[in-house]
């Protein structure tokens, strides 16, 4: 992975001194609120309902055990014992205290960690493929490519106020893992005629208005990589609308404009920066890559899993995938227990976490978009005492992409912009589905607590969202959504329902998928197949 070097280290002990400065001021009366909070925003500190939550950056995912234990401490020293993990592969903290932000930030620092950028109208953390490095299916390994970015991206003075938020993913195969589609910048690694480029999509988003990103570019030649981004972003910069917040997205841009008319003023902005050498060189890009080389695998080990212990059969059918090394493969940790949080996880936990990747996986660790995480090399012939150690820290739910496996923003319990609860409703859907689950197979459950999508609820096969209803909290159900690389947006079927009564409407949806489903369907695949018709009747009666 990625080491901090001597600039790296300067700019976030230097930002850390600065915010310190600027905490210290605020507590003293010297800055409003007002003026402080551009300020705060900038280093990942909201405001929240109850507290400050403070949002930390872990780029395209990645991290090491070292950095897992000071996520851990954190946890302890300046939350509540607890970390939420996030659809940005980042974690946040609920309960910080703005005096201590200052400390807590120089902890972070001396792991190589911030939260700079993690909020504003800048580009936020690069996301990727949280199986990268790893996976069988890939083309390549995007994490190099998403470091290329973050280094570009970071205090990028052109770039550091644009219209609205700016999100960018990178994948290394056809399976995306990272949702490209549902970014503002979505980059897939493809080969043609031997030559290694990307696939570029622009435009995708969630929230208000859900759109899924159109293709400008099928194949971009990795030599050429930065100054497109560029040239995308200088377009986006110059007329993105600031005058209206809910139309300041790029999605919004190029759907106004239309994909060709965008693509050919990308085109003709990139054309106009020839000679301007913002590519990155070739030395810089094979310095770059020598930090992800692929760790010493080793050669002649059995590639067969004793799966004696049914339970530990169900974990690998669920939660293990084909690895790129002969004798290893990929095992994703759920944060997802029935009757749980989604995504959250206490610092013992974390500090068990962070043992394990050091003991079974060359102390290498990913954040996944779906709020788990993943140990990315783990051995088969080891895969059997993980899992012993993660049951007994009730972290091995066999439920990867399964009906309890939910994504869930925090809302209305903290969030300040939420008008509806999401945890409440994901655990009532978790505890009545699991007993099922393993039947129903894939099943993608999306939860946000308002509309702005933090839960993803328009890529979900079911997806809910949480609205205010004349002072009441309401949940509106939508179906067919998919953040895969068959992408598409799922939609409202009818009148919402209470807490309870969403609970029952999903139950009632999952029954009518099971009396329709042919062999093997998932349950996505039915809806398709069947339109919405046949739901809206088993739920609306």
């Amino acid at each position: 992975m990625y080491r901090y070097d001597q600039y790296d280290q300067a700019i976030v002990d230097a930002r850390v001194d600065e915010f310190r400065d600027q905490v210290n001021r605020r507590l003293a009366g010297e800055l409003s609120e007002d003026q402080f909070k551009p300020l705060r925003l900038k280093n990942g500190l909201y405001l929240q309902l109850h507290a400050y939550m403070l949002r930390v950056a872990i780029p395209y995912g990645t991290l090491d055990g070292r950095q897992m234990r000071m996520l851990a401490h954190i946890a302890r020293k300046y939350d509540r014992d607890y970390g939420h993990f996030t659809t940005r592969q980042n974690i946040q903290y609920n309960w910080i205290k703005m005096e201590e932000a200052g400390d807590l930030l120089a902890d972070l620092a001396s792991v190589e960690m911030h939260a700079i950028q993690t909020s504003g109208n800048c580009i936020r953390n690069i996301s990727s493929d949280q199986f990268a490095g790893a996976a069988a299916d890939e083309v390549g390994d995007p994490r190099p490519w998403a470091e290329l970015l973050r280094q570009w991206s970071t205090f990028h003075p052109e770039f550091s106020y644009l219209p609205r938020k700016f999100k960018i993913a990178v994948i290394g195969s056809d399976t995306d893992r990272a949702a490209i589609q549902l970014h503002d910048i979505g980059l897939q690694l493809v080969k043609q005629g031997g030559k290694l480029g990307f696939k570029v999509f622009v435009g995708g988003g969630m929230g208000r208005t859900p759109i899924i990103g159109a293709c400008i570019n099928e194949f971009l030649p990795a030599d050429h990589f930065l100054s497109y981004q560029e040239a995308i972003l200088r377009v986006y910069n110059r007329y993105g609308r600031r005058d209206n917040i809910y139309k300041a997205r790029i999605k919004i841009l190029v759907n106004d404009l239309g994909a060709e008319e965008f693509r050919r003023q990308v085109d003709a902005e990139w054309a106009a920066m020839e000679g301007l050498d913002i590519d990155a060189p070739a030395a810089e890009i094979e310095r770059i890559e020598a930090f992800f080389a692929p760790p010493a695998f080793e050669t002649g080990l059995a590639d067969d899993i004793d799966l004696g212990d049914p339970d530990f059969a169900l974990w690998v059918k669920s939660n293990v995938h084909a690895h790129k090394a002969p004798g290893y493969a990929i095992a994703t940790i759920s944060l997802k227990p029935v009757g749980g949080i989604p995504g959250d996880a206490s610092s013992a936990q974390i500090d068990l976490i962070a043992d394990l990747a050091e003991r079974y996986s060359f102390d290498e660790l990913r954040v996944t978009h779906a709020q788990n995480l993943v140990l990315p090399h783990v051995r088969k012939s080891d895969l059997y005492a993980l899992w012993q150690a993660l049951r007994d820290a009730k972290l091995a739910s066999a439920n990867l992409d399964l009906a309890s496996d939910i994504i869930a923003c925090p809302g209305l319990d903290y969030c300040s912009l939420a008008n509806a609860r999401s945890i409440p409703v994901a655990q009532g859907i978790a505890e009545r589905l699991a007993p099922i689950e393993q039947d129903l197979g894939e099943l993608k459950i999306k939860i946000s607590g308002c509309i702005n999508a933090c839960g993803h609820h328009h890529a979900g096969h079911i997806g809910i969202l949480g609205v205010d209803r004349k002072g009441e909290e309401n949940y509106q159900l939508l179906l067919g959504g998919s953040g895969a690389e068959d992408a598409s947006l799922a939609k409202i079927i009818g009148p919402g329902f209470t807490q309870d009564g969403v609970v029952d409407a999903v139950d009632k949806v999952v029954a009518r998928y099971r009396e329709l489903r042919e062999k093997d369907e998932r349950f996505l695949d039915t809806y398709r197949r069947v339109g919405v018709d046949p739901f809206k009747a088993a739920v609306y009666g």
